[in-house]
Protein backbone atom coordinates (compact mmCIF):
# COMPACT_ATOMS: atom_id res chain seq x y z
CA UNK A 1 0.00 0.00 0.00
CA UNK A 2 0.87 3.28 -0.54
CA UNK A 3 0.84 5.62 1.86
CA UNK A 4 0.30 8.91 0.36
CA UNK A 5 -2.81 7.98 -1.53
CA UNK A 6 -3.84 5.93 1.79
CA UNK A 7 -3.36 9.57 3.18
CA UNK A 8 -4.42 11.57 0.03
CA UNK A 9 -7.95 9.05 -0.42
CA UNK A 10 -8.34 7.12 2.86
CA UNK A 11 -10.32 9.48 4.41
CA UNK A 12 -13.05 9.77 2.01
CA UNK A 13 -16.49 7.95 3.48
CA UNK A 14 -17.27 5.29 0.59
CA UNK A 15 -20.15 2.79 -0.22
CA UNK A 16 -18.49 -0.70 0.27
CA UNK A 17 -20.86 -1.27 -2.95
CA UNK A 18 -22.47 -4.89 -1.83
CA UNK A 19 -25.52 -3.01 -3.99
CA UNK A 20 -25.61 -0.76 -6.49
CA UNK A 21 -27.58 1.44 -5.73
CA UNK A 22 -26.82 1.39 -2.52
CA UNK A 23 -29.24 1.58 0.61
CA UNK A 24 -29.00 4.82 1.70
CA UNK A 25 -30.87 5.48 -1.81
CA UNK A 26 -34.06 3.23 -0.78
CA UNK A 27 -37.05 4.30 -1.35
CA UNK A 28 -41.10 3.70 0.03
CA UNK A 29 -41.90 4.20 -3.04
CA UNK A 30 -41.15 0.26 -3.92
CA UNK A 31 -43.17 -1.48 -1.05
CA UNK A 32 -45.39 -4.76 -0.29
CA UNK A 33 -47.02 -4.46 -3.78
CA UNK A 34 -44.06 -3.83 -6.00
CA UNK A 35 -42.30 -6.94 -4.47
CA UNK A 36 -45.51 -9.34 -4.84
CA UNK A 37 -45.29 -8.51 -7.85
CA UNK A 38 -41.85 -8.81 -8.74
CA UNK A 39 -41.66 -12.60 -6.87
CA UNK A 40 -44.30 -12.90 -9.24
CA UNK A 41 -42.92 -12.39 -12.05
CA UNK A 42 -39.90 -14.25 -11.31
CA UNK A 43 -39.26 -16.59 -14.45
CA UNK A 44 -39.29 -20.74 -14.13
CA UNK A 45 -35.75 -21.43 -14.74
CA UNK A 46 -34.60 -18.77 -11.98
CA UNK A 47 -32.74 -20.13 -8.89
CA UNK A 48 -32.84 -18.26 -5.50
CA UNK A 49 -30.35 -17.62 -2.38
CA UNK A 50 -31.94 -16.88 1.28
CA UNK A 51 -30.83 -14.03 3.79
CA UNK A 52 -32.74 -14.86 7.20
CA UNK A 53 -31.92 -12.11 9.32
CA UNK A 54 -31.73 -12.54 13.34
CA UNK A 55 -32.10 -9.15 15.11
CA UNK A 56 -31.01 -10.15 18.41
CA UNK A 57 -27.78 -10.64 20.82
CA UNK A 58 -27.20 -10.72 24.68
CA UNK A 59 -25.43 -7.83 24.80
CA UNK A 60 -24.32 -4.99 22.69
CA UNK A 61 -21.04 -5.01 21.13
CA UNK A 62 -20.14 -0.99 20.74
CA UNK A 63 -18.54 -1.68 17.52
CA UNK A 64 -21.73 -3.12 15.90
CA UNK A 65 -22.78 -1.60 12.76
CA UNK A 66 -26.18 -4.43 12.16
CA UNK A 67 -29.16 -4.02 12.74
CA UNK A 68 -29.51 -5.77 16.60
CA UNK A 69 -31.13 -5.41 19.54
CA UNK A 70 -30.85 -6.70 23.20
CA UNK A 71 -32.91 -9.59 24.83
CA UNK A 72 -32.90 -11.55 27.83
CA UNK A 73 -35.92 -13.30 27.46
CA UNK A 74 -36.09 -16.46 24.49
CA UNK A 75 -39.68 -15.94 24.41
CA UNK A 76 -39.42 -12.52 21.90
CA UNK A 77 -36.64 -15.11 19.96
CA UNK A 78 -39.22 -17.63 20.06
CA UNK A 79 -42.26 -15.73 18.70
CA UNK A 80 -39.67 -14.18 15.65
CA UNK A 81 -38.77 -17.03 14.50
CA UNK A 82 -42.23 -18.20 14.07
CA UNK A 83 -42.77 -14.87 12.33
CA UNK A 84 -39.90 -16.12 10.05
CA UNK A 85 -41.89 -19.05 9.33
CA UNK A 86 -45.06 -17.33 8.02
CA UNK A 87 -42.73 -14.91 6.02
CA UNK A 88 -41.29 -17.44 4.30
CA UNK A 89 -44.33 -19.52 3.11
CA UNK A 90 -45.73 -16.19 2.57
CA UNK A 91 -43.37 -15.64 0.07
CA UNK A 92 -43.30 -19.29 -1.44
CA UNK A 93 -46.95 -18.73 -2.13
CA UNK A 94 -46.70 -15.26 -3.84
CA UNK A 95 -43.84 -16.77 -5.90
CA UNK A 96 -46.20 -19.99 -6.68
CA UNK A 97 -44.00 -22.51 -6.66
CA UNK A 98 -40.55 -24.16 -5.34
CA UNK A 99 -38.22 -22.13 -6.39
CA UNK A 100 -34.21 -24.12 -6.09
CA UNK A 101 -32.39 -22.40 -3.62
CA UNK A 102 -28.41 -22.78 -3.77
CA UNK A 103 -27.27 -20.62 -1.09
CA UNK A 104 -28.52 -19.96 3.16
CA UNK A 105 -26.90 -17.47 4.97
CA UNK A 106 -28.34 -16.99 8.82
CA UNK A 107 -27.00 -13.49 9.65
CA UNK A 108 -27.38 -11.47 12.98
CA UNK A 109 -27.46 -10.31 15.46
CA UNK A 110 -26.54 -13.59 16.50
CA UNK A 111 -28.82 -16.47 14.26
CA UNK A 112 -27.95 -19.14 17.05
CA UNK A 113 -29.59 -17.18 19.67
CA UNK A 114 -32.38 -19.39 18.58
CA UNK A 115 -32.96 -22.68 20.82
CA UNK A 116 -31.77 -25.38 19.25
CA UNK A 117 -35.35 -27.08 18.03
CA UNK A 118 -36.37 -23.84 16.53
CA UNK A 119 -33.84 -23.50 14.66
CA UNK A 120 -34.30 -27.40 13.45
CA UNK A 121 -37.62 -26.11 12.67
CA UNK A 122 -36.94 -23.37 10.71
CA UNK A 123 -34.33 -25.15 8.18
CA UNK A 124 -37.27 -27.88 8.11
CA UNK A 125 -39.69 -24.86 6.67
CA UNK A 126 -37.16 -23.73 4.38
CA UNK A 127 -36.64 -26.90 2.83
CA UNK A 128 -40.94 -27.33 2.89
CA UNK A 129 -41.02 -24.09 0.91
CA UNK A 130 -38.23 -24.33 -1.20
CA UNK A 131 -36.07 -26.66 -3.34
CA UNK A 132 -32.93 -26.85 -1.18
CA UNK A 133 -30.57 -28.30 -3.23
CA UNK A 134 -28.51 -31.25 -1.58
CA UNK A 135 -25.70 -29.24 -2.65
CA UNK A 136 -26.65 -25.83 -1.42
CA UNK A 137 -24.30 -24.01 0.81
CA UNK A 138 -25.66 -23.20 4.47
CA UNK A 139 -23.86 -20.96 6.27
CA UNK A 140 -24.75 -19.49 9.67
CA UNK A 141 -22.83 -15.98 11.40
CA UNK A 142 -21.76 -17.32 15.55
CA UNK A 143 -21.10 -15.50 18.41
CA UNK A 144 -18.50 -18.04 20.21
CA UNK A 145 -19.10 -16.64 23.41
CA UNK A 146 -22.92 -18.31 23.35
CA UNK A 147 -22.50 -21.51 21.34
CA UNK A 148 -23.79 -23.94 23.45
CA UNK A 149 -23.05 -27.70 22.25
CA UNK A 150 -26.94 -28.25 21.73
CA UNK A 151 -26.77 -25.61 19.07
CA UNK A 152 -23.86 -27.52 17.12
CA UNK A 153 -25.80 -30.56 16.95
CA UNK A 154 -28.83 -28.28 15.76
CA UNK A 155 -26.48 -26.96 13.12
CA UNK A 156 -25.63 -30.29 11.97
CA UNK A 157 -28.79 -32.46 11.99
CA UNK A 158 -29.67 -28.91 10.05
CA UNK A 159 -27.64 -29.64 7.29
CA UNK A 160 -25.40 -26.25 7.67
CA UNK A 161 -21.96 -26.60 6.32
CA UNK A 162 -20.13 -23.29 7.30
CA UNK A 163 -19.62 -20.99 10.32
CA UNK A 164 -18.75 -17.36 10.30
CA UNK A 165 -17.33 -16.74 13.63
CA UNK A 166 -16.44 -13.20 15.13
CA UNK A 167 -13.19 -12.61 16.21
CA UNK A 168 -12.55 -9.12 15.59
CA UNK A 169 -9.71 -8.94 18.36
CA UNK A 170 -7.64 -11.42 20.80
CA UNK A 171 -6.16 -8.54 22.65
CA UNK A 172 -7.48 -7.69 25.89
CA UNK A 173 -7.52 -4.22 25.90
CA UNK A 174 -9.09 -3.58 22.60
CA UNK A 175 -11.69 -6.39 23.71
CA UNK A 176 -12.70 -4.17 26.71
CA UNK A 177 -12.77 -1.50 24.73
CA UNK A 178 -15.07 -2.64 22.26
CA UNK A 179 -17.38 -4.66 24.92
CA UNK A 180 -16.67 -7.82 23.36
CA UNK A 181 -14.58 -10.24 25.67
CA UNK A 182 -13.90 -13.52 23.89
CA UNK A 183 -10.66 -15.57 25.03
CA UNK A 184 -8.65 -17.58 22.60
CA UNK A 185 -9.29 -20.48 24.17
CA UNK A 186 -13.03 -20.09 23.90
CA UNK A 187 -12.85 -19.61 19.88
CA UNK A 188 -10.48 -22.73 19.74
CA UNK A 189 -13.20 -24.86 21.93
CA UNK A 190 -15.99 -23.13 19.16
CA UNK A 191 -14.05 -24.44 16.20
CA UNK A 192 -13.34 -27.81 17.72
CA UNK A 193 -17.30 -28.04 18.31
CA UNK A 194 -18.64 -27.38 14.86
CA UNK A 195 -15.67 -29.58 12.95
CA UNK A 196 -16.05 -32.69 15.31
CA UNK A 197 -20.27 -31.66 13.91
CA UNK A 198 -18.48 -32.19 10.45
CA UNK A 199 -18.59 -28.12 10.13
CA UNK A 200 -15.71 -28.09 8.30
CA UNK A 201 -15.78 -25.11 6.70
CA UNK A 202 -14.93 -21.96 8.85
CA UNK A 203 -14.58 -18.49 8.44
CA UNK A 204 -13.21 -15.56 10.32
CA UNK A 205 -14.44 -12.21 11.08
CA UNK A 206 -11.34 -9.30 11.85
CA UNK A 207 -11.34 -5.68 12.38
CA UNK A 208 -9.10 -3.19 12.31
CA UNK A 209 -8.88 0.23 12.94
CA UNK A 210 -10.73 -0.24 16.97
CA UNK A 211 -9.80 0.89 19.90
CA UNK A 212 -6.82 0.79 21.33
CA UNK A 213 -4.98 -1.61 18.07
CA UNK A 214 -1.63 -1.54 17.07
CA UNK A 215 -0.12 -3.46 14.55
CA UNK A 216 1.68 -5.66 16.72
CA UNK A 217 -2.07 -6.44 18.63
CA UNK A 218 -3.81 -7.22 14.56
CA UNK A 219 -1.04 -9.56 14.14
CA UNK A 220 -1.28 -11.50 17.32
CA UNK A 221 -4.58 -12.19 16.43
CA UNK A 222 -3.78 -13.47 13.05
CA UNK A 223 -0.74 -15.59 14.18
CA UNK A 224 -3.29 -16.96 16.86
CA UNK A 225 -6.19 -16.78 14.01
CA UNK A 226 -3.92 -18.92 11.59
CA UNK A 227 -3.54 -21.37 14.58
CA UNK A 228 -7.60 -22.72 14.60
CA UNK A 229 -6.83 -23.15 10.59
CA UNK A 230 -9.70 -21.14 9.31
CA UNK A 231 -10.90 -21.23 5.41
CA UNK A 232 -11.19 -17.66 4.86
CA UNK A 233 -11.34 -14.49 6.75
CA UNK A 234 -13.42 -11.38 6.57
CA UNK A 235 -10.93 -8.36 7.46
CA UNK A 236 -13.16 -5.14 7.78
CA UNK A 237 -12.08 -1.26 8.64
CA UNK A 238 -14.00 -0.80 11.53
CA UNK A 239 -16.70 2.48 10.58
CA UNK A 240 -17.24 4.60 13.50
CA UNK A 241 -20.36 6.25 12.93
CA UNK A 242 -21.67 7.22 16.42
CA UNK A 243 -24.38 9.84 14.82
CA UNK A 244 -26.43 6.73 12.83
CA UNK A 245 -25.28 3.95 15.88
CA UNK A 246 -25.44 5.29 19.06
CA UNK A 247 -24.08 2.95 21.02
CA UNK A 248 -20.89 3.26 19.46
CA UNK A 249 -20.82 6.61 21.57
CA UNK A 250 -19.77 3.98 24.11
CA UNK A 251 -16.16 4.28 22.56
CA UNK A 252 -13.28 6.98 23.48
CA UNK A 253 -12.39 8.63 20.24
CA UNK A 254 -9.46 9.80 21.37
CA UNK A 255 -7.59 6.38 21.34
CA UNK A 256 -9.13 5.27 17.53
CA UNK A 257 -6.17 5.11 15.67
CA UNK A 258 -6.07 7.22 12.74
CA UNK A 259 -6.25 7.23 9.02
CA UNK A 260 -2.15 6.02 8.39
CA UNK A 261 -2.39 4.08 11.41
CA UNK A 262 -5.65 2.11 9.87
CA UNK A 263 -3.71 1.66 6.57
CA UNK A 264 -0.34 0.48 8.30
CA UNK A 265 -3.08 -2.47 10.17
CA UNK A 266 -4.52 -3.33 6.94
CA UNK A 267 -1.42 -3.75 4.77
CA UNK A 268 0.25 -5.82 7.79
CA UNK A 269 -3.06 -8.03 8.48
CA UNK A 270 -2.89 -8.59 4.34
CA UNK A 271 0.56 -9.34 4.14
CA UNK A 272 0.51 -11.95 7.20
CA UNK A 273 -2.38 -13.36 5.48
CA UNK A 274 -0.88 -13.64 2.02
CA UNK A 275 2.80 -14.79 3.55
CA UNK A 276 0.45 -17.58 4.90
CA UNK A 277 -1.28 -18.80 1.90
CA UNK A 278 -4.27 -17.14 2.16
CA UNK A 279 -4.98 -15.50 -1.15
CA UNK A 280 -6.77 -11.73 -0.86
CA UNK A 281 -10.41 -11.45 -2.58
CA UNK A 282 -11.33 -8.30 -3.67
CA UNK A 283 -11.44 -5.14 -1.42
CA UNK A 284 -11.45 -7.25 2.67
CA UNK A 285 -11.81 -11.05 1.72
CA UNK A 286 -9.06 -13.79 1.81
CA UNK A 287 -9.38 -17.66 1.59
CA UNK A 288 -7.00 -20.52 0.70
CA UNK A 289 -5.79 -21.28 -2.90
CA UNK A 290 -7.70 -24.52 -2.81
CA UNK A 291 -11.38 -22.38 -1.76
CA UNK A 292 -13.96 -22.05 -4.04
CA UNK A 293 -13.79 -18.30 -3.04
CA UNK A 294 -10.18 -18.03 -4.15
CA UNK A 295 -11.15 -20.88 -7.50
CA UNK A 296 -14.12 -17.94 -8.47
CA UNK A 297 -11.61 -15.11 -7.96
CA UNK A 298 -9.26 -16.83 -10.50
CA UNK A 299 -11.92 -17.64 -12.86
CA UNK A 300 -13.31 -14.43 -12.44
CA UNK A 301 -17.00 -15.54 -11.49
CA UNK A 302 -17.12 -13.94 -8.24
CA UNK A 303 -20.12 -12.09 -7.12
CA UNK A 304 -20.69 -9.42 -4.29
CA UNK A 305 -23.94 -8.99 -2.38
CA UNK A 306 -25.16 -7.58 1.21
CA UNK A 307 -23.00 -10.84 2.76
CA UNK A 308 -19.88 -9.12 0.71
CA UNK A 309 -18.11 -11.30 -1.70
CA UNK A 310 -20.16 -15.02 -2.63
CA UNK A 311 -19.32 -17.85 -4.92
CA UNK A 312 -23.37 -17.43 -5.31
CA UNK A 313 -24.12 -16.99 -9.17
CA UNK A 314 -27.98 -16.30 -8.41
CA UNK A 315 -29.84 -13.66 -9.57
CA UNK A 316 -32.33 -13.81 -6.80
CA UNK A 317 -31.60 -13.26 -3.21
CA UNK A 318 -34.72 -13.18 -0.69
CA UNK A 319 -34.30 -11.67 2.46
CA UNK A 320 -36.30 -12.43 5.77
CA UNK A 321 -36.73 -11.24 9.19
CA UNK A 322 -36.53 -7.63 10.12
CA UNK A 323 -34.05 -5.32 8.00
CA UNK A 324 -33.55 -8.00 5.36
CA UNK A 325 -32.46 -6.83 1.92
CA UNK A 326 -33.55 -8.79 -0.67
CA UNK A 327 -32.70 -8.28 -4.80
CA UNK A 328 -34.08 -9.63 -7.56
CA UNK A 329 -33.72 -8.82 -11.62
CA UNK A 330 -36.22 -5.81 -11.39
CA UNK A 331 -34.41 -3.95 -8.61
CA UNK A 332 -33.67 -3.89 -4.42
CA UNK A 333 -36.42 -4.72 -1.68
CA UNK A 334 -36.41 -4.03 2.18
CA UNK A 335 -38.27 -5.08 5.06
CA UNK A 336 -39.46 -2.91 7.86
CA UNK A 337 -36.56 -2.05 10.55
CA UNK A 338 -38.95 -2.04 13.26
CA UNK A 339 -39.44 -5.37 14.91
CA UNK A 340 -42.74 -4.57 16.10
CA UNK A 341 -43.74 -3.07 12.25
CA UNK A 342 -42.71 -5.99 10.74
CA UNK A 343 -43.90 -8.59 12.62
CA UNK A 344 -47.09 -7.00 12.73
CA UNK A 345 -47.04 -6.91 8.75
CA UNK A 346 -46.48 -10.58 8.59
CA UNK A 347 -49.36 -11.51 11.20
CA UNK A 348 -51.35 -10.15 9.24
CA UNK A 349 -50.48 -11.68 5.90
CA UNK A 350 -48.74 -9.15 4.59
CA UNK A 351 -45.41 -8.93 3.03
CA UNK A 352 -43.22 -6.63 5.26
CA UNK A 353 -41.67 -4.58 2.43
CA UNK A 354 -40.55 -1.01 3.69
CA UNK A 355 -38.62 0.95 0.86
CA UNK A 356 -36.53 -0.48 -2.47
CA UNK A 357 -35.15 0.84 -5.64
CA UNK A 358 -36.58 -0.63 -9.26
CA UNK A 359 -33.39 -0.14 -11.28
CA UNK A 360 -32.97 1.63 -14.81
CA UNK A 361 -30.84 0.27 -17.78
CA UNK A 362 -28.21 2.84 -16.64
CA UNK A 363 -28.26 1.24 -13.19
CA UNK A 364 -27.67 -1.73 -14.45
CA UNK A 365 -24.61 -1.66 -16.35
CA UNK A 366 -22.85 0.61 -13.52
CA UNK A 367 -23.73 -1.83 -11.08
CA UNK A 368 -21.69 -4.30 -13.57
CA UNK A 369 -19.33 -2.24 -13.65
CA UNK A 370 -18.90 -1.74 -10.18
CA UNK A 371 -19.26 -5.35 -9.29
CA UNK A 372 -16.23 -5.98 -12.13
CA UNK A 373 -14.28 -3.40 -10.20
CA UNK A 374 -14.82 -4.28 -6.47
CA UNK A 375 -14.45 -8.35 -7.50
CA UNK A 376 -11.56 -8.31 -10.02
CA UNK A 377 -9.57 -5.02 -9.12
CA UNK A 378 -10.17 -4.20 -12.98
CA UNK A 379 -13.12 -4.04 -15.75
CA UNK A 380 -13.54 -4.79 -19.20
CA UNK A 381 -15.20 -1.52 -20.00
CA UNK A 382 -15.94 -2.39 -23.68
CA UNK A 383 -17.37 -5.63 -23.50
CA UNK A 384 -19.68 -4.73 -20.39
CA UNK A 385 -20.88 -1.79 -22.44
CA UNK A 386 -21.50 -4.06 -25.00
CA UNK A 387 -23.78 -6.21 -23.04
CA UNK A 388 -25.58 -3.06 -22.19
CA UNK A 389 -25.81 -1.14 -25.02
CA UNK A 390 -23.92 1.71 -24.35
CA UNK A 391 -20.22 3.20 -25.66
CA UNK A 392 -17.44 2.73 -23.24
CA UNK A 393 -16.43 6.80 -23.87
CA UNK A 394 -19.49 8.07 -23.00
CA UNK A 395 -18.53 6.55 -19.50
CA UNK A 396 -15.40 7.82 -19.06
CA UNK A 397 -16.37 10.56 -19.93
CA UNK A 398 -18.81 10.80 -17.17
CA UNK A 399 -16.68 9.64 -14.47
CA UNK A 400 -14.93 12.79 -13.43
CA UNK A 401 -13.39 11.40 -10.38
CA UNK A 402 -11.33 9.12 -12.29
CA UNK A 403 -8.99 11.63 -13.26
CA UNK A 404 -7.28 12.32 -10.35
CA UNK A 405 -6.95 8.59 -9.75
CA UNK A 406 -5.69 7.88 -13.18
CA UNK A 407 -3.03 10.92 -12.64
CA UNK A 408 -2.00 9.68 -8.90
CA UNK A 409 -0.97 6.09 -10.77
CA UNK A 410 -4.29 4.17 -8.62
CA UNK A 411 -5.69 3.38 -11.85
CA UNK A 412 -4.62 2.34 -15.32
CA UNK A 413 -6.56 2.70 -18.51
CA UNK A 414 -5.62 0.63 -21.38
CA UNK A 415 -7.70 1.72 -24.38
CA UNK A 416 -11.25 0.41 -22.74
CA UNK A 417 -9.78 -1.78 -19.95
CA UNK A 418 -9.57 -0.36 -16.86
CA UNK A 419 -7.37 -1.91 -13.79
CA UNK A 420 -6.33 -0.83 -10.31
CA UNK A 421 -2.83 -1.02 -9.69
CA UNK A 422 -1.20 -3.98 -7.38
CA UNK A 423 -0.12 -1.09 -5.03
CA UNK A 424 -3.17 0.51 -4.91
CA UNK A 425 -5.77 -2.45 -4.44
CA UNK A 426 -7.04 -1.01 -1.63
CA UNK A 427 -8.38 2.00 -2.72
CA UNK A 428 -10.88 0.02 -5.06
CA UNK A 429 -13.81 1.50 -3.34
CA UNK A 430 -12.83 5.02 -4.64
CA UNK A 431 -11.97 3.16 -8.27
CA UNK A 432 -15.71 2.02 -7.85
CA UNK A 433 -16.85 5.08 -6.60
CA UNK A 434 -16.26 6.88 -10.01
CA UNK A 435 -18.73 4.95 -11.81
CA UNK A 436 -21.35 6.13 -8.96
CA UNK A 437 -24.27 8.45 -10.74
CA UNK A 438 -26.05 8.23 -6.96
CA UNK A 439 -22.76 8.95 -5.00
CA UNK A 440 -23.17 11.68 -2.23
CA UNK A 441 -19.84 12.68 -0.47
CA UNK A 442 -22.00 14.70 2.29
CA UNK A 443 -23.29 11.47 3.87
CA UNK A 444 -21.71 10.06 6.88
CA UNK A 445 -23.27 6.62 6.82
CA UNK A 446 -20.72 5.06 5.07
CA UNK A 447 -17.18 3.87 6.33
CA UNK A 448 -13.88 5.23 5.49
CA UNK A 449 -12.28 4.18 2.14
CA UNK A 450 -9.12 3.08 4.16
Amino acid sequence: MRADLAASYGEERLPRYTSYPTAPHFSPEIGAGTYANWLAELPATASASLYLHVPFCREMCWYCGCHTQIVRRDELVEAYQQTLRREIALVADTIGRRIKVEHIHFGGGTPTIMAPEAFIGLMAAMRRAFFVLPSAEIAVEIDPRTLTAGMVEALKLSGVNRASLGVQSFDPVVQRAINRVQGFEQTASVVGMLRGAGIARINFDLIYGLPHQTIASCLDTVRRSLALAPDRFSVFGYAHVPGFKKHQRMIDESVLPDGPSRHDQACAISNALNEAGHVQIGLDHFAREDDPMAVAFRERTLRRNFQGYTTDRSEVLLGFGASAIGHLPQGYVQNDVQLGTYSDAVADGRLAAARGYGLTADDRLRADIIERIMCEFGADLGEICARHGARPEAMLNAASRLKPLISDGVVRLDGDHLAVSRDSRFLVRSVAAAFDAHLDTAKQLHSRAV
